[in-house]
């Protein structure tokens, strides 16, 4: 970049020998060297500018690389907390949008902000040669338009700002529009849905349009006061030529670097605006990437095999912000491959409870031990390792069903412990009457699949890892009696030998486990088997009444 600059200015200088030495004949040899010379100039600038650009683009591209790979190590590794925001739509504009503003932008900015400045100062440096007090008119005005350009420029990255946001909520209308189709369809929420739009849609508009206002304006602001400068130096160039100060040569190479110096100018505050939107949106990215994560290494392992006894010692929890505490002194302590079921009314801390085994919540208060070992001084990756989960909302990949099966670092299972998996959770006849078997494609959130075939599908993928503790949170909930039939058959398999933690709100699933717990605000008020909680008549024993009519 900073040879093709070199050679505009060049061209410039030309002008002087070409008009005092060529057109008068003292230099014969200037008719062909001269002209020779400016195509060489302009061939080497082609060159050099090829280049730079080539080079530029090979730096943006990797940059883009390495910023998306450190922004999306950073998501995974972010708290469970974090998702909890619901800021879905703002994290997927990052990565789509933000991000390729910051490469693109940066290509052209870095581009136009080296080249341009080395061609202005280079251009300058001419006139300074040629007549350094006309040269100073220019560089006294011109910080003036400098100055206008900055005010212009706070204000541009504050409309910026808006219009990531923004653009954020737009992403995030959309997305949910996708999702809910049906819902919107059902309800006839179409006017809901398109005014949510229209509004987010309106707003966007005119933060785009606040923003080539101020852009439009700055043009023509920086235009004129350069103009003027230009103005004022061409009078004095023309008296000082008059006067026989400036030869002819001399005042036409003033002229034509003066001249040039208008475009590069020009472009420089031009891309003033684009550096305004490339900085705010690297604000949003970096926000991202500066985040602290977890620490999936930093901690202890389980010095042998885990035999998964669970103790849960005056644990306390209230989540940010919350007026009142999820748990209050929760103490419960679970041997090794016992079943014990938490159930309880909605929003009385059971999830919350389970969550804190694999640390995706932390206690405000008090102590969990797995083996006698507190699982803070635990490494993320081995504390996770012990421990597998199905939910009543299943996710699955958009891959085949042998890689979700054999999902994350199980994905080296053989053909045979997946069949033997899915065998195990009552759906491998299923899956080889598919075209392609094991190989199938279940498709983006395994649309493909019934509700009990993608929860038999997260059995197998559990079978497969053999973790000592098992989380089921809500696994039948969603599904019809026979699909229920079906699921529970291959939890029974699932469940033989580990410890395992229940969460239900349908009674027929727990029945059978070794220990039923009851939360109530927090707190554990019941304890015991099916037969001794219903002897006992009373939160169980009611519970139970209403889902089974029991007189």
């Amino acid at each position: 970049m900073a040879l093709a600059a070199a050679t505009q200015p060049t061209l410039a200088i030309a002008m002087k020998p070409l008009l005092d030495d060529g057109l008068t004949g003292a230099k014969p040899d200037y008719v062909w060297q001269v002209p020779l010379a400016i195509i060489l100039l302009v061939l080497l600038r082609g060159i050099c500018s090829f280049i730079s650009d080539y080079l530029l683009a090979w730096v943006a591209n990797n940059m883009l690389l390495g910023l998306r790979t450190d922004m999306f190590d950073r998501l995974l590794s972010m708290p469970d907390s974090e998702f909890k925001r619901g800021d879905s739509g703002r994290l997927m504009n990052r990565f789509t949008v933000d991000v390729g503003n910051i490469t693109t932008t940066a290509t052209s900015v870095v581009t136009v902000l080296v080249r341009e400045s080395l061609v202005v100062l280079s251009l300058l440096g001419v006139l300074f040669y040629m007549s350094w007090q006309l040269a100073l008119i220019i560089v006294v005005i011109l910080p003036s338009s400098a100055y206008i350009t900055r005010l212009f420029m706070k204000r541009l990255r504050r409309i910026n700002r808006e219009t990531i946001s923004t653009t954020a909520k737009l992403a995030e209308v959309v997305s949910e529009g996708i999702q809910g189709q049906r819902v919107i369809k059902l309800f006839d929420g179409y006017d809901v849905e398109n005014n949510r739009f229209g509004d987010v849609n309106s707003n966007l508009r005119r933060h785009q349009m606040r923003t080539a206002i101020a852009d439009s304006a700055l043009r023509p602001i920086a235009q004129v006061i350069i103009a003027i400068a230009v103005a004022i130096a061409i009078g004095v160039a023309l008296h000082e030529a008059n006067s026989g100060i400036l030869t002819v040569g001399s005042f036409a190479a003033f002229m034509a670097a003066l001249a040039q110096i208008f475009d590069p100018v020009k472009r420089l505050t031009n891309v003033l605006t684009s550096m305004q939107r490339m900085l705010a949106s690297a604000e949003s990215v970096f926000d991202l990437v500066d985040q602290k994560g977890e620490d999936k290494e930093k901690g202890l392992d389980f010095s042998g095999p885990v035999a998964g006894r669970i103790e849960f010692t005056h644990v306390v929890h209230r989540f940010e912000d919350a007026q009142r505490d999820t748990l209050c002194d929760v103490s419960l302590d679970i041997k090794p491959g016992q079943v014990v079921a938490m159930v309880g009314r909605s929003g009385s801390g059971k999830t919350t409870l389970a969550n804190m085994l694999a640390r995706f919540v932390d206690p405000t208060a008090g102590i969990i031990r797995i083996d006698g070992i507190d699982i803070q001084t635990l490494a993320l990756k081995h504390l996770r390792a012990r421990l597998s989960l199905v939910s009543q909302d299943v996710v699955l990949f958009d891959a085949t069903i042998a890689a979700n099966v054999g999902y994350g670092s199980l994905k080296m299972a053989s053909e045979r412990q997946i069949r033997d998996a899915l065998a195990a959770a009552n759906l491998l006849e299923f899956v080889d009457g598919l075209p392609n078997g094991i190989h199938t494609q279940v498709g983006e959130n395994a649309t493909r699949l019934s509700g009990g075939q993608r929860q038999r599908l997260a059995i197998a993928r559990a079978l497969i890892k053999d973790a000592p503790i098992l989380i089921l949170d809500e696994a039948t909930s969603a599904l019809d009696n026979e699909s229920e039939r079906q699921v529970q058959a291959s939890l029974e398999i699932l469940m033989k030998g580990r410890t395992t933690l229940v969460i239900a709100h349908r009674l027929t699933t727990v029945q059978n486990a070794d220990r039923i717990v009851v939360l109530d605000n927090g707190r554990i008020i019941e304890s015991g088997s099916h037969e001794a909680l219903v002897a006992e008549d009373g939160a169980y024993a009611a519970l139970y009444k209403m889902q089974f009519k029991v007189d």
